[in-house]
């Protein structure tokens, strides 16, 4: 049977909460966002998602959105054509970030903000849970990637996570070669590194030009990358975003939940999607790492009550553990 839905922080349902953000139920003109936001058929943090909803619910969303999407994918063949012949030119990564951090402090939502800067540290905490499970001893040598608030992104963040993706690719899987090991099922797993305190980030920016939804500026910060980043840095950042599929193989494969890649839609590495698309797929990036994040907390809570992850504790249509978790 489901669980019950259980409070949200300081008391409040999830109920009353997305009725506070979305306004209450009109059965006559019911609301989509409202829908989502009660729907807890995926393993998602509730106040991310409410943040991510507002998002895809603003008015910045659906007006600016169907304009700048058109123009910034322009803007990225067009680039592209500079690259035939300058395909190193310019490498400006640090002014890149610089600009990036000056229109995430003056024109984008506090939502919009709080979803990036929790994607770096779900990120780190994911890769670093495969470590301590695949190969216990042993954590890949990467970035530290823990920005509490936005002028931590300045020092090459965004570039730095996109290598940490495949950094640790590639020295996990050497590991496992020594080791003659590969990754199966663990009858203990070791969360230690999946948080359970909600992240908290120093001075968001509330000001009234700070309107801007994440994936509008997402689409807006795309063609940057690849004009301020050499061909090669663009490409790789662009694909490493279908990773996602590895990352969630790794994990659902420890907890022997394979299922979970029916959430996953950025996949299948061995055929990379044209960089057109980079905008939409990080969108989906977001939304795989919230999601895959959320599924492990839950089988930490599961095996924490010494429970199997059944489908309604690991998100809905997932199969039971195939070990104890």
């Amino acid at each position: 049977m489901p669980e019950p839905t259980k409070p949200a922080a300081g008391g409040c349902s999830n109920a009353s909460a997305a009725n506070a953000a979305f306004g209450p139920h009109d059965p006559a003109d019911p609301s989509p966002w409202l829908a989502l936001a009660l729907d807890e058929a995926l393993p998602f943090d509730a106040d991310a998602k409410r943040a991510l909803l507002r998002c895809q619910a603003s008015r910045a969303r659906q007006f600016l959105l169907p304009i700048v999407r058109p123009l910034a994918r322009l803007a990225i063949v067009l680039v592209q054509l500079v690259r035939v012949v300058a395909p190193r030119f310019p490498d400006r990564p640090r002014l890149l970030h610089r600009l990036m951090v000056w229109g995430m402090r003056r024109f984008l939502s506090p939502d919009a903000n709080l979803l990036v800067l929790r994607h770096f540290h779900l990120g780190s905490e994911i890769l670093a849970f495969i470590a301590d499970n695949a190969t216990p001893g042993f954590r890949p040598a990467l970035h530290p990637l823990r920005p509490k608030r936005l002028e931590d992104l300045r020092d090459n963040a965004f570039v730095k996570h996109d290598i940490n993706l495949f950094n640790f690719l590639i020295a996990l899987n050497q590991e496992l070669d020594r080791r003659g090991d590969r990754i199966a099922p663990r009858a203990a797993l070791d969360f230690s590194a999946i948080g359970d305190a909600p992240l908290a980030f120093d001075g968001l920016p509330r000001s009234w030009t700070n309107v801007i939804d994440v994936h509008t500026a997402i689409e807006l910060y795309t063609p940057l990358y690849a004009a301020f980043l050499t061909d090669r840095d663009f490409w790789r950042a662009s694909n490493s975003l279908q990773l996602d599929e590895t990352v969630a193989l790794y994990a659902a494969r420890l907890v022997g939940q394979e299922s979970h890649l029916g959430l996953v839609n950025n996949r299948h590495p061995l055929v990379p999607i044209a960089t057109l698309e980079a905008g939409f797929r990080l969108m989906l990036h977001g939304l795989a790492t919230e999601l895959l994040h959320a599924f492990l907390k839950r089988a930490k809570a599961a095996q924490d009550g010494a429970a199997p992850i059944s489908a309604a504790r690991a998100g809905a249509g997932l199969d039971q553990a195939q070990t104890p978790a």
